[in-house]
């Protein structure tokens, strides 16, 4: 597969001539070789987007024909579902299972941009802030212009549309980055963008490291930035795009509490606290890496938790059976296995896993055992972000510890409470620094609903009326609705 530059609607070679390669995590086999842009290729394509912008076919377009786009796109990644799962799963590491939902998903998030779009008012009068025989005020809403979005590894698809759909559904137009270790899924969603009838320069797409990345970020025609990633580099963004005063929205690291209470229900919350921190390979920024787990059911929970994390298996993609498969890349194995060895080395205890599977068919991937660790706060891998399948287990006495104990982080993605007492629950989730808290759940997202984090966890939301009011710009239109002059007595303040 070969992936080149979709700039103003075509397909084209990097002007540098620039060709790298991805691999399949699971058996280090080429998936696709893709072209970097030069700084005159992402010029071209920043270009292509003001444009575009400008272009009266787009600025114009009416709020049901963008709507119509939008359904186009999602009934379009419908058809071709198939071919996606394939490519994603040999291009992310993604289990068949994930990259089937990742394809509903992005599918499903379309129409529902479908929706917004139709529905979005973009002049709404203010009957409370007007008044008859003086004022009449409105709010007008209008697309913040040129984006720079840049997407990472672990869901490319499903970031690609999170970031695409608000900027169809306000009007915007994008230059979106993917990661050099993902991009095949995006190439197919150009494909789609372009056949649904997307006017060119609307959607501009290509793949690049950092150098890449910052080259777009300080583009002086970018309007807005939306970042999906880690802290740091988020901070190193911020930076970047300063001078130029940018809009910025940002959704960053986690590590996230999952807080299991003494009245849970057991049969639920011990695969629920597998699935939070080993979905994906516990490659999601979500994931519930810290297990509090109150000391009333500590040991009866654990017994259950390290029998049944024998179940989950680990296997090449393709396996349909597979609970998880291989971490995306050697570096970011290299990472994991390093917060395995300190976590040792700090004499956390280790209850399961801790090592990389390289017997047989494993050999030239890149898969870990599922690992736990029995850890306190003065441990590392309670504090910092992993991204594998490793998780921490803290027990803790009373609700006002696990509260303290979750709030102990610079982190505030999001996080879960388990337990039958729903008011018990809501309590204790009311008190969590996190934008996103579950009750006797994980992992599971709302696409009307805000998604991002508290503290170092982000800046702004993704998704819901949130997530797309970040697109626009708000303009308040003051009319006089006083047409006598010697009424306007605030004139006289100057004669």
């Amino acid at each position: 597969m070969e992936i080149k530059l979709f700039i103003n609607g075509q397909f084209k070679d990097s002007s540098d001539k620039i060709i790298r390669t991805s691999f399949d995590p699971s058996n280090g086999q080429e998936v696709a070789k893709y072209h970097v842009p030069s700084n005159r290729d992402i010029d071209e394509a920043v270009t292509a987007a003001r444009e575009a912008f400008a272009n009266p076919a787009w600025k114009n377009m009416s709020q049901e024909n963008r709507a119509d786009l939008l359904l186009k796109i999602s009934e379009k990644i419908k058809e071709r579902a198939k071919e996606i799962v394939d490519v994603e799963v040999r291009d992310s590491g993604s289990t068949l299972r994930k990259a089937k939902a990742d394809v509903h998903n992005t599918s499903a998030f379309f129409k529902v941009m479908s929706k917004v779009a139709r529905d979005l008012k973009l002049s709404v009068k203010d009957e409370a802030a007007s008044r008859a025989g003086f004022s009449i005020n409105s709010r007008e809403y209008t697309p913040v212009g040129v984006c720079a979005q840049i997407i990472p590894w672990n869901f490319p698809l499903v970031m690609a549309g999170w970031k695409i759909g608000p900027v169809l559904a306000t009007g915007c137009t994008t230059v979106l980055k993917t990661a050099e270790e993902t991009p095949a899924s995006a190439a197919i969603l150009a494909e789609i963008i372009r056949d649904a009838g997307v006017p060119a320069g609307v959607v501009n797409i290509i793949t690049g490291g950092a150098d890449v990345g910052r080259a777009l970020l300080a583009h002086p025609e970018i309007r807005k930035v939306a970042f999906t990633g880690s802290t740091p580099v988020g901070k190193e963004i911020l930076k970047t795009v300063a001078p130029n005063i940018t809009t910025a929205t940002m959704e960053l690291g986690g590590k996230s509490a999952n807080i299991v209470l003494d009245d849970a229900d057991l049969s639920i919350a011990v695969d629920g606290a597998l699935y939070a921190f080993l979905y994906h390979s516990g490659q999601a920024c979500d994931s519930g890496t810290r297990l509090l787990v109150q000391e009333g059911i500590y040991q009866e929970f654990m017994d259950k938790f390290l029998a049944r994390i024998k179940d989950v298996k680990v296997a090449p993609t393709t396996d349909p059976n597979a609970g998880y498969g291989p971490v995306v890349s050697e570096k970011q194995l290299k990472t994991i296995m390093g917060f395995i060895e300190k976590t040792k080395s700090e004499e956390g205890k280790l209850l399961s896993g801790g090592s990389r599977i390289t017997a047989g068919e494993f050999a030239k991937g890149y898969f870990i055992e599922p690992t736990a660790f029995e850890i306190t706060p003065k441990h590392t891998i309670f504090h910092e972000e992993i991204f594998g399948p490793v998780v921490g287990v803290t027990k803790f006495k009373t609700e006002e510890e696990a509260v303290a104990l979750a709030n102990n982080s610079k982190y505030g993605l999001a996080g879960a409470v388990w337990s039958k007492d729903h008011s018990r629950a809501h309590k204790i989730a009311s008190q969590l620094e996190a934008g996103t808290v579950w009750i006797n759940e994980y992992h599971l997202l709302n696409p009307g609903m805000p998604f991002g984090g508290f503290k170092e966890s982000g800046l702004g939301r993704e998704m819901g009326s949130e997530g797309i009011m970040s697109y626009l710009e708000v303009r308040h239109i003051w009319e006089s609705d006083c047409d006598e002059r010697e009424k306007k007595v605030w004139l006289d303040a100057i004669f």
